[in-house]
């Protein structure tokens, strides 16, 4: 419930970054993570806190994100049938 609670009445979105980083051993080397969370567009304040989290408490250095959001709740596409089903 909280997570529609956000989306509703917060105007949160579901956000998802797909975050490149160096390997420790391998610093050549890229790999990607994916990460998702409801967050507030365009500020991104949870995502830029993980990013923070990342940068000082892991030992991958970040080389890129890609990040992409969308409204879960939209209005409901309705079409109207004249028809009426009877079941007994």
């Amino acid at each position: 419930m909280a997570d529609f609670s956000k989306q509703f009445f917060k105007n949160y979105c579901l956000t998802t970054a797909e975050i490149f980083y160096h390997l420790p051993d391998y610093p050549k080397l890229l790999q990607s993570y994916i990460w998702q969370d409801y967050d507030l567009v365009p500020q991104f304040p949870v995502l830029l806190s993980f990013l923070d989290f990342w940068s000082s408490e892991l030992d991958g250095r970040l080389h890129s994100v890609c990040v992409a959001s969308s409204d879960i709740i939209t209005p409901g596409e309705f079409s109207h049938c004249n028809v009426e089903i009877v079941i007994q």
